[in-house]
């Protein structure tokens, strides 16, 4: 899964750099997503965090 989301970062940081401004927010906006959802996907590999619904 890590791989899947640093491929999708990589590709989402070349849209950025030649981005118009007005595609430029939304973007930032996916980019931000993306990198919570890799750090949530490292810290689970890790053990940090359990990812579980605590019911």
């Amino acid at each position: 899964m890590t791989i899947a989301l640093e491929i999708q970062l990589e590709e989402l940081r070349r849209e950025l750099a030649n981005a118009d401004p007005t595609e430029r927010c939304q973007i930032e906006a996916e980019l931000e997503i993306a990198q919570a959802e890799l750090a949530v996907a490292i810290a689970e590999q890790e053990g940090t965090i359990n990812a579980a619904p605590p019911f």
